[in-house]
C-alpha cells in the first residue's frame, strides 16, 4: 500500500472509530489528517486534503480547539492561520476522556442524584424498583467517573512523580 492510500484509510478508519465513540465523523477525520501530518496545515489545506467545505473546516477544527485535540500556529510571513493536532497519543486520550466525562457522563450523574430523590409510598413496589434500579446505575456511573478521573489524572502523577525522581 503507497502512502496515500494508507494516508486515506487512516482518516478514514479514524473518521469511522470518532463516530463509534460520539464524535463527529468529520471532525475525527481533520483530526486523523493532523495527527499524520509532519507541518501544520491552513483551513484551505485540510478543505483540500478532505474535500470539505470551509464552514465544516472551521466548525470541526474550532470544536477540535476546544477538546484541546489541536491549535493554533503561527507561521512568520503567513497570514493564514494554520494547525496542528497533538502527536502525543496518551494526551490525545486522557483529552477525550476528559471532554467526554464533562459532556456525557457530568450530567447523567446530575440526573442520577436528582431521580434518587424520587418520593412516594416507601411501601408501593414500583417506587422500590424505581430507586433500585436508579441506584444500581449510580453506583455504576460513580465507578465510572473514578476510573475515567484516575486514567486522566495517571499523566499528571506521572509528571510530578518523573519530577521529584529528578529533584532527589
Amino acid at each position: 500500500m503507497n502512502l496515500v492510500d494508507a494516508k486515506a484509510q487512516f482518516i478514514q478508519t479514524w473518521g469511522s472509530l470518532g463516530a463509534q465513540w460520539g464524535i463527529n465523523r468529520t471532525m475525527a477525520q481533520i483530526h486523523a489528517l493532523l495527527l499524520v501530518m509532519p507541518d501544520p496545515l491552513s483551513a484551505d489545506d485540510i478543505m483540500a486534503e478532505l474535500n470539505i467545505s470551509r464552514g465544516n473546516t472551521n466548525m470541526n477544527v474550532r470544536e477540535l480547539i476546544n477538546w484541546g485535540l489541536v491549535e493554533r500556529v503561527l507561521i512568520p510571513g503567513e497570514r493564514k492561520e494554520f494547525f496542528v493536532a497533538e502527536k502525543d497519543i496518551w494526551k490525545v486520550a486522557t483529552y477525550i476522556a476528559r471532554e467526554r466525562k464533562k459532556r456525557e457522563l457530568d450530567p447523567i450523574m446530575k440526573v442520577l442524584m436528582q431521580l434518587q430523590q424520587a418520593e412516594g409510598d416507601p411501601k408501593d413496589r414500583e417506587l422500590k424498583a424505581f430507586k433500585e434500579s436508579i441506584s444500581n446505575i449510580n453506583k455504576f456511573a460513580q465507578q465510572t467517573d473514578k476510573t475515567i478521573s484516575a486514567f486522566i489524572k495517571s499523566e499528571e502523577n506521572w509528571f510530578y512523580s518523573s519530577l521529584l525522581k529528578l529533584i532527589k
